[in-house]
């Protein structure tokens, strides 16, 4: 990590924060695409039982 850190020239800490929070942007994208696709076929589901 030092090492990688040293090539941009950033704080290790730094590095691993942007690390870390580009991780947890992506995860919340995931589940936003689980979530709709969850709730669209609730929907389908529920409709074809009204």
């Amino acid at each position: 990590m030092s090492s990688l850190s040293s090539v941009y020239g950033v704080a290790p800490e730094a590095l691993l924060r942007a690390s870390i929070e580009d991780w947890l942007n992506c995860q919340k994208s995931e589940f936003g695409d689980m979530a709709d696709y969850v709730l669209k076929k609730n929907a389908e589901l529920y409709r074809r039982l009204a």
